[in-house]
């Protein structure tokens, strides 16, 4: 299993791999993002979907801070979705005064360091990304060069904020849908941070034309496959003959929806079919569909169809 999703305060979804990195865990002389924000956090992650290498998605729900935030071993880029408040980040002699709010973004470059002072509780969206994912998607974007981060503290970004936020409804509790959805955010806000927030932003040229006949059969027959090993991102790119870049803009040109977009909806039809044509336990139906449990199930089923699948099965019959 190459991902941990976790709730705590609710079931986990589903256990943490035994690969996965555990708080306190350093790469080199630095912690790794995960560990670190929980150390100066002092809690634990409200919803995190990890890989192997410590890049991923968590929402933190946190007390006020007042203390140092060590360098890491990742970009951290947050989204603030809590009461609006004015807070200082202060980097050796250089301080930052800014006003927390929704439509805002905090970027802590790998390495860096500073002390913030936060006076209220905080609601946050994190992105943990490494230095060679960026570099990855600079390249395959043709995005120039230079690709340092700017350290940011309360900027102004609502795009980066919407696209960052969205992360936290919709990790479902399904390990291919959670997998391939945050590996396509993860790449778009690699290109966004390109685009913006980088000592020289360069304009990401937009992909042109959709995938070849051949090519797109292949891609969704790998996204309708049972093996959940089949759907990331590298594998259907690589079975394409693109780079993950250019593939996710070349596959909703020639569909209408993102991978990620195109597997929920096609699960959601299985599990339509099942449940209207079969006397499968809505039990049954979710563990087959991949998800870790009935109620995350049934809370991705409503949020398609605005129906519990309980619901909707006795109206359709």
């Amino acid at each position: 299993m190459t991902e941990a999703l976790r709730r705590n305060d609710q079931e986990y979804l589903p256990a943490a791999s035994e690969s996965s990195p555990q708080a306190g865990a350093t790469n080199g002389e630095n912690p790794t993002a995960e560990a670190e924000m929980e150390r100066v956090l002092g809690t634990t992650p409200f919803r995190m979907a990890l890989d192997s290498s410590g890049a991923g998605i968590a929402h933190w729900r946190h007390e006020p801070l007042h203390d140092v935030v060590e360098p890491m071993t990742h970009h951290v880029i947050m989204a603030y979705n809590g009461m609006t408040q004015r807070m200082e980040r202060r980097s050796g002699r250089t301080a930052a005064i800014g006003t927390f709010r929704p439509g805002v973004v905090i970027i802590i470059p790998e390495g860096s360091s500073s002390r913030w002072d936060i006076p209220k509780p905080v609601d946050v969206v994190q992105l943990y990304l490494p230095h060679k994912t960026l570099a990855r998607v600079a390249d395959e974007a043709d995005a120039g060069a230079s690709i340092d981060l700017l350290e940011r503290t309360a900027h102004p970004d609502p795009i980066t904020s919407r696209l960052l936020l969205s992360a936290a409804d919709v990790l479902e509790g399904n390990e291919a849908l959670d997998t391939l959805f945050r590996q396509q955010l993860t790449d778009l806000l690699a290109t966004r941070l390109l685009a913006a927030h980088i000592g020289v932003p360069t304009p990401i040229r937009p992909a042109l034309g959709g995938l070849a006949p051949k090519v797109l059969q292949r891609a969704t027959e790998r996204l309708r496959s049972d093996s959940d090993a089949d759907v990331s991102l590298a594998a259907l790119a690589s079975d394409a003959g693109l780079s993950r870049f250019h593939f996710c803009r070349a596959f909703k040109e020639s569909t209408g929806l993102s991978p990620h977009a195109w597997l929920r909806q096609h699960r959601l039809e299985q599990a339509m079919k099942m449940l209207r044509d079969s006397e499968t336990s809505i039990v049954s139906v979710s563990a087959e569909l991949g998800y870790a449990s009935q109620t995350a199930f049934a809370a991705a089923f409503k949020r398609l169809t605005g129906e519990t699948p309980t619901d909707w099965r006795r109206r359709m019959r």
